[in-house]
């Protein structure tokens, strides 16, 4: 498995109502060093219908101004159907809907 590969399967496992960050993506797909990996990734993700991207935001829960599936706003409104709760400065509320991947299993 390659390490987009990687990074796929983990995105895939990121629970509806949660998000998750490029480092915990990076951290579960073998490679605490890979947070770009990730981005790349991400951005050239073959099938967003089953590998929701949107789901991964930086650490201090800023969407991706260059959200690849249609800008920020878009991923913002993915992550708000999902039901992922917004600060008033336009971060996700990381304390309320981060991910806690390492327990899931």
């Amino acid at each position: 498995m390659n390490a987009f590969d990687r990074i796929y399967a983990v995105v895939r496992r990121i629970p509806r109502g949660t998000v998750a960050t490029y480092g915990q993506v990076a951290q579960l797909a073998g490679n605490p060093r890979w947070a770009r990996v990730v981005g790349y990734a991400l951005h050239a993700n073959p099938d967003p219908e089953s590998i929701p991207c949107y789901r991964v935001v930086t650490k201090d829960g800023r969407t991706s101004p260059a959200f690849a599936f249609g800008g920020a706003d878009m991923q913002r409104a993915l992550l708000e159907a999902d039901g992922i709760g917004f600060l008033p400065d336009g971060r996700v509320d990381m304390a309320n809907y981060c991910w806690e991947g390492l327990y899931d299993d």
